[in-house]
């Protein structure tokens, strides 16, 4: 999406709403989204909201649905507003008015209360705009059946992408474009992985019936759980017997398929769910890179509740110089930085923040750091090449490239295929795959 124009902003202090309101909620969900459209990264601005209000009232699990839920209809709520709108309004009533319809598609049945709260919601940041807000939400209500049957029309509106992303998708997946859309648009799965180390599979599988927890064994042997749960509510959790990842990025640590003895780098490893799936699968020596030195702590915190153990170094994959002893490594797990585009629903501002010239400057670093890390591996030796992209730019365009610069890099089949793309669906995100071999 084009950044709009400037609008005029409303400087207003807030009065106070009852902190457990849904008024509080979708005004603290539309500063969110006034943020992105800012173009600031949605995550970062929500650790900062939650930062800056403490009341322990504040319902943040709704205000968290609020804005991803906003973001993830991408397009659609413009154009359910723009009927009704002769002339930009504040960034942040506009984005309030946004929220409140996403909640009036989500909760149809609850459009008196959404109206209601979304005005007083504005109330506290333009008073004098009240009355607009009220009507053009009564609108959207009462034209609710026409306005989606005209959004059916409207390309950009009903695949809630942006055109330039559509047009990608559609000439490298002509015929399940339209699938890979609309898993874009989904609620996350939630998915677990069990720790071997710490409980054998049949008595995780039973602690988790126990507790009326319902899931689905994928091939990977992942489990999906039918409905996402916090993590406190999972059996034994906090004693490492269970992780959070997500079934797709679970297949990374068996297609490397490290054996007892190796000498194994995890490249960009942050936050650690794959350096500690490749220790749980095998006794290997796991060297865990991160340049951000905060994330690398995320490594060591996830790695010591587990009771994993891992060389954890904080440095820059395009440096080698700056961190490697010298001492080849047999395997390395190149999981490197990327568009996100096969996770844009776990991070929705994506489809607000992504321009087209970003996907080459992804690729570009990421042949970086295939040049780099390909002197730190082992004759012999295979490097898994991995991002949580669907665009080909970053994918089969990057292992072309790569394997035309490096002679002695030879293509590895995984399970009897050329490469593996995992196109996100409801049971797992999406993810390239690629395995390399180092001629002798």
């Amino acid at each position: 999406m084009n950044r709009r124009p400037a609008r005029p902003r409303h400087t207003t202090a807030p009065a106070s709403l009852p902190p457990d309101s849904l008024a509080t909620s979708i005004d603290l969900a539309a500063r969110l989204v006034e943020a992105v459209i800012d173009g600031r990264a949605l995550t970062e601005q929500l650790a900062r909201l939650r930062a800056e209000h403490s009341d322990p009232g504040i319902n943040w699990g709704a205000i968290q649905d609020l804005s991803y839920g906003c973001l993830r209809d991408y397009g659609r709520g413009d154009a359910l507003l723009r009927p009704f709108l002769s002339k930009p309004l504040p960034t942040h009533v506009h984005a309030i008015l946004l929220v409140s319809v996403y909640r009036l598609e989500a909760r149809p049945d609850t459009a008196h209360t959404v109206v209601d709260q979304a005005v007083s919601a504005v109330g506290q940041r333009a008073p004098g705009l009240k009355g607009v807000a009220n009507g053009v939400l009564r609108n959207v209500v009462r034209q609710r059946d026409a306005l989606i049957a005209r959004l059916d029309a409207d390309h950009h509106a009903a695949l809630r992408h942006p055109a330039w992303w559509i047009k990608r998708l559609r000439e490298t997946y002509p015929t399940n474009w339209q699938t890979i859309l609309a898993a874009g648009n989904m609620h996350p799965p939630m998915s677990l992985r069990i720790n071997p180390r710490r409980i054998d599979r049949h008595t995780a599988l039973a602690l988790l019936r126990e507790a009326d927890i319902a899931f689905d064994e994928l091939p990977n042997q992942a489990l999906r759980l039918h409905t996402p749960l916090p993590v406190d509510q999972i059996p034994r959790f906090f004693e490492g017997v269970f992780s959070v990842q997500d079934a797709g990025a679970q297949w990374a640590a068996r297609w490397l398929a490290p054996q007892a003895g190796d000498r194994v780098l995890d490249a960009c490893a942050a936050p650690g769910g794959k350096s500690a799936h490749l220790l749980e699968l095998a006794d290997i020596d796991l060297t865990a890179l991160e340049l951000d030195p905060r994330r690398a702590g995320r490594i060591r915190e996830n790695l010591d509740r587990l009771g994993l153990s891992a060389r954890v170094v904080v440095g820059d994959a395009t440096q080698p110089a700056q961190w490697w002893d010298g001492i080849p490594f047999d395997r390395i797990l190149a999981d490197v930085p990327c568009s996100a585009s096969g996770v844009v629903r776990r991070h929705p501002d994506i489809k607000w923040l992504r321009r087209p010239k970003d996907i080459a400057g992804f690729a570009r670093q990421q042949a970086q750091i295939l040049d780099a890390l390909w002197q730190t591996l082992a004759p012999g030796g295979t490097m898994l090449y991995v991002t949580c992209s669907v665009f080909d730019e970053e994918n089969r365009g990057q292992m072309a490239d790569f394997c035309t610069r490096h002679r002695d890099a030879v293509r590895i089949a995984i399970e009897d295929h050329h490469d593996q793309i995992v196109l996100p669906n409801a049971e797992h995100d999406g993810f390239y795959y690629a395995l390399l071999g180092k001629t002798p």
